[in-house]
């Protein structure tokens, strides 16, 4: 079997393994963060877990760039910046923000991280910079790259700046959980998923690849359902929690 045969079989099934998890994931809450709970094996903490599962995407689409046959454009170079930008947060910047003594996660949870973002950094790394007809210098001008770059970025700002706010009232409250009524927060309970679902829709876009799209899909079939779980347990958890905010799309989901 030739290697363009295997990732176009497994870029399918990479595409119908998304949708069962969408399906799975809005009937049973992944056992992580709030929604942790017993019955899933061993567990480690949640900064160490968030480093091992997403250290696969920085390192493995790095090495894929190294390796690559396409010839090194701009257009990778700026594609290449705008991954790493990204999961080098996720993976090594993040972690110590958590609190690194009660956040515990399960080893499964962990282990399925690592997989799928091994999986999804080489049919990524391995289309743009190996498998693909290669993308000129001439790609940063298409109005494809365009929106999609906009895109990216205004996840990426929305993404962060959510984390911040969450963390920032964390701090001032001393409070693990905390109802904030301000900014996007006062439409959507969870604009930190938002923002992540738009990186990934803008990457698509950017990219204009089977690839790209297929970690757009799967960004929304795992963060809408989260999000919904997050807005039913936030519902519960909180009295005076706002009646009309949804979950992470504005009077929408």
């Amino acid at each position: 079997m030739s290697e363009l045969t295997f990732f176009n079989s497994l870029l399918t099934f990479w595409f119908i393994l998304a949708a069962a998890l969408f399906v799975v994931l809005l009937r049973k809450s992944a056992p992580y963060g709030r929604h942790a709970r017993e019955g899933w094996g061993p567990m480690l903490g949640s900064r160490a877990g968030w480093l091992l599962m997403e250290a696969p995407a920085p390192i493995l689409f790095l090495l894929l760039f190294l390796a690559g046959s396409n010839h090194r454009s701009a257009t990778l170079l700026v594609l290449l910046f705008m991954w790493e930008a990204h999961y080098i947060h996720r993976a090594f910047i993040y972690p110590l923000t958590l609190n690194g003594t009660t956040g515990r996660m399960p080893l499964f949870v962990v282990a399925s991280g690592m997989l799928f973002n091994t999986v999804n950094a080489y049919l990524n790394g391995r289309y743009l910079f190996t498998l693909s007809a290669g993308y000129s210098a001439q790609w940063l001008s298409d109005p494809r790259f365009l929106v999609g770059m906009t895109l990216f970025i205004g996840g990426y700002v929305l993404n962060r700046y959510s984390d911040r706010t969450l963390q920032t009232q964390r701090f001032r409250t001393g409070q693990r959980y905390c109802l904030i009524n301000r900014g996007i927060f006062r439409y959507i309970c969870c604009p930190n998923y938002l923002g992540e679902i738009v990186i990934w829709v803008g990457w698509a876009v950017a990219t204009w690849s089977l690839a790209g799209l297929s970690f757009a899909v799967w960004a929304a079939a795992n963060l809408l359902p989260r999000a919904r779980t997050h807005l039913h347990w936030s519902r519960d958890y909180f009295e005076d929690y706002p009646a009309g905010r949804k979950a992470v799309l504005p009077g929408l989901w």
